[in-house]
């Protein structure tokens, strides 16, 4: 597929596609008009709408087009967020719908959320200064040139990767900060990106390293998340010195673009080893591979399944809902039934706003639980009615007390793990740790251990405790932490992780 470069700020998709038989056009329009139907009159799909319907709307059907939704309102409502709005499961079917490009029909409010493909994705990456101004210099080194060959670099990297990519000055030419800021809004980038070098006063320092400026005040739109991201991956490729985040309201670029956006230092001219470096082509590209790589985990982060046992506790498990609640972010809770008779409000809540619910055991007494597959399926059906009767969840999920294989169940877990099989249920284990259940847990170790312990995979399921109260002292600190990860709740629909 060709990516073409956006020139003169008129906007072309890449590799736009057209349908091809009008046959399966009728099925397309036909399936999409019952999905905005839903959508438009009450944005709930409460239903299972197939192609055997698109049928009905006089169209052949294809049978690799079922767009099936969830049946429970609750479910689809925790699964988009609590927004009731399409979701990435969703959206994959109605983009396989409307290949052939029809996007355009799309009613805005519905638009806005299907996710985007790479080469839907406008990325504005503007080279600082330009023409008559120079910038910061030092001998032959120009910052202008080097945020050029900086820029260039990386819009040769993005567009290699399938992106769009708006470079807001081409060659060295005159841009007022006007102009960049009205250039960005007008082709209605995704995000912008500009490229600088620092100095110091004086001709000659010691002074080094890479810092990464947002504005404050539209922190919350991406902009420090954006900011983040390419400050780790810029340090990552280039292990320069860090010179961390800076928040700051007064840079006219980043604070008047109507979109998330970030202003890279990438070094100081002043600094003559890293000077050396800066007009080095070798080191603008490996700048350049750190903000393509930044900014593709913006757009497809990494996915972390954020999972707490043990609770619910009336005091803790409030205290971690209130920052999930602050984050937006959904979690799975696999509650003892004890503690939910104990503490049947924190558990309605948990239900309602919208996390998963899993099983862990009604009685947290390893030895009993696992005596054998019926002792373990006699506490597991006791803690399942609790949790029903009291948040009305049919629990599909669980986890095994100590992980499913333990010092306690070596004799039982296999025929345990078959026989919940095939009762229907599934069981997650994880694949990083808080490791919050220790005597060593102060806050600062919780962080280390989660950190070290994903080990930069794609796919993360997180073991915390929501009865620990240092874990609620350092959530709030671990969500930050991992800009390049989605947070989502766990569902059948998830490949488990065993051990």
């Amino acid at each position: 597929m060709m990516h073409k470069r956006v020139k003169t700020y008129q906007l072309v998709r890449c590799g736009e596609r057209r349908g091809k038989k009008n046959g399966r056009r009728a099925v397309r329009r036909g399936v999409l008009a019952g999905i905005l139907a839903l959508t438009l009159a009450g944005t709930v799909l409460t239903g299972v709408y197939t192609s055997n319907q698109a049928l009905a709307a006089g169209a052949q059907a294809d049978n690799s087009y079922n767009v099936m939704e969830y049946e429970n309102p609750a479910e689809w409502d925790a699964l988009s967020g609590g927004q009731n709005r399409f979701t990435t499961k969703s959206v994959q079917a109605v983009n396989e719908l409307l290949a052939a490009g029809f996007e355009a029909e799309l009613p805005e409010v519905v638009q806005k959320d299907i996710p985007k493909e790479r080469c839907d994705i406008i990325v504005a990456i503007d080279a600082g200064h330009g023409g008559e101004d120079e910038g910061c210099s030092r001998g032959d080194a120009r910052e202008k040139d080097i945020n050029l060959g900086i820029a260039k670099a990386t819009e040769a990297l993005l567009s290699d990767m399938g992106y769009q990519v708006l470079l807001i000055r081409e060659e060295d030419e005159d841009r007022s900060l006007e102009e960049r800021v009205q250039i960005a809004n007008r082709a209605e980038a995704d995000i912008f990106i500009s490229i600088h070098q620092n100095a110091c006063e004086e001709q000659v320092s010691s002074v080094s390293g890479i810092e990464v400026w947002y504005n404050e005040t539209k922190g919350e739109d991406g902009s420090r998340r954006l900011a983040r991201l390419i400050h780790e991956d810029v340090l990552l490729y280039t292990e320069a010195r860090d010179r961390s985040l800076v928040a700051d309201e007064s840079l006219y670029v980043i604070r008047e673009t109507r979109m998330p956006a970030c202003l890279v230092e990438t070094g100081f001219l002043s600094n003559k080893t890293e000077r050396e470096l800066l007009v080095t082509e070798d080191y603008q590209n490996k700048l350049a591979e750190g903000i393509a790589s930044g900014v593709d985990l913006y757009f497809f982060p990494k996915t972390m399944y954020l999972t707490f046992d043990d609770g619910p506790s009336e005091e803790n498990t409030m205290a971690v809902l209130d920052i999930l609640k602050r984050h937006n972010i959904k979690a799975t809770f696999f509650l003892v039934g004890e503690s939910v008779e104990k503490h049947p409000e924190v558990a309605k809540r948990i239900a309602k706003e919208g996390h998963t619910i899993g099983i862990h055991c009604y009685n947290h007494d390893y030895k009993k639980l696992y005596q054998s597959v019926d002792s373990y399926v006699e506490d597991f059906e006791k803690a399942w009615d609790v949790v029903y009767e009291i948040t009305g969840v049919e629990v599909k999920l669980f986890r095994f007390p100590g992980g499913s294989i333990n010092a306690y169940n070596k004799a039982v877990y296999t025929d345990i793990a078959e026989e919940m099989t095939e009762r229907g249920y599934i069981y997650f284990d994880w694949n990083a740790s808080l490791e919050d259940a220790s005597k060593h847990n102060e806050p600062e170790r919780l962080l280390k251990n989660a950190k070290e312990s994903t080990l930069g995979r794609r796919k993360i399921v997180m073991l915390a405790h929501d009865v620990v109260y240092n874990t609620t002292l350092c959530l709030e600190e671990l969500l930050e932490e991992f800009p390049e990860y989605q947070m989502l709740p766990l569902t059948e629909e998830v490949e488990a992780i065993h051990f």
